[in-house]
């Protein structure tokens, strides 16, 4: 936008007096006191808007997806799709997913702001970009607090499942979840003995497996011979078949642990790529939105 121009007038009340007087007219020039508009660049309206709607319709696709996906998957191993090939279509579609309703949401923030006038091109373009891109940051912040209430809520209800369930959960139980197959897989065709005993037990061998698998390191022989006792009293397997059982296991869950992590670390990798898209969508749509808007003509009653 170029710089507010300045006129140049004369005070007819001034010039009338100079004429009396005999005195010359003097011209003077004013600027515009106000450079900016009032109102705010941003219409919060449009932009909330855009929001909803993402927000909304992210949430029908992702239902859309889970129920496909759910579709395709099968318990049988002769029918259906394997697990790679579903999760690979489901990071595609998260990025399909980000791209519509991103899309959608910035079209409407910037078909639905205000009209402005008196603007560069270029700051128009600017501002309808600046719309879309709020209104997916805003789409993203409503969806996270959605989902992470959502997930709050059945933590904290399955939570007071298991405590009602077992009231008398020691936290020698609650040690066990984190790997429990494996542990349990330790113990198995074990003698008779009582719960406690066993519980004990598992607890312990799953406390040296998680120090081990958390720090990174290899069982030590102390780790690998202590567990291999544990398992031996409980079994009656001799030390040498028991150590090899322990072995076996740790090498099997530190393998699990490890697919779980690159599992993990892909797909947020793709989340992030698919969010990407989602703010370059958004953006670029409000530009397009906010172009539409302008350029209509207007209809004007006869």
């Amino acid at each position: 936008m170029s710089a507010p121009t300045r006129a140049v007038t004369t005070d007819p009340a001034f010039s009338a007096a100079a004429r009396a007087s005999g005195a010359p007219a003097v011209a003077y020039d004013y600027a515009p006191s106000r450079t900016e508009a009032a109102a705010s660049g941003v219409s919060w309206a449009a932009v909330f808007a855009g929001a909803f709607a993402t927000a909304a319709l992210s949430l029908i696709l992702l239902a859309l997806g889970a129920g496909a996906g759910l579709s395709s998957l099968s318990p049988f191993s002769s029918s259906g799709l394997s697990t790679t090939t579903v999760g690979f279509g489901a990071l595609i579609y998260l990025c399909i997913t980000e791209i519509i309703s991103s899309g959608v949401g910035g079209y409407l923030a910037g078909r639905l702001r205000t009209k402005w006038v008196d603007l560069h091109t270029d700051e128009v373009y600017f501002r309808d970009t600046a719309h879309g891109f709020l209104a997916w940051c805003a789409a993203l912040v409503m969806s996270a607090a959605f989902l992470g209430a959502a997930a709050a809520g059945m933590v904290g209800a399955s939570a007071n499942a298991r405590a009602a369930n077992s009231a008398n959960a020691t936290a020698d139980t609650a040690a066990l979840e984190a790997n429990r197959y494996y542990i349990d897989s330790l113990f198995r065709g074990g003698k008779a003995a009582t719960n406690a005993e066993e519980t004990t037990s598992k607890a312990e061998a799953a406390a040296v497996f998680a120090h081990a698998i958390t720090n990174r390191i290899v069982l030590s022989p102390d780790d690998r011979n202590y567990v291999a006792g544990l398992v031996s009293a409980s079994t009656g397997l001799n030390h040498a078949e028991a150590e090899a059982r322990v072995t076996n296991v740790f090498e099997r869950d530190l393998a699990t642990v490890d697919q779980t992590r690159k599992s993990v670390a892909h797909s947020l990798y793709w989340l992030f790529v698919a969010l990407l898209l989602g703010a370059f969508t958004a953006s670029f749509a409000a530009t397009l939105g906010g172009h539409r808007r302008d350029h209509l003509p207007v209809m004007r009653a006869a």
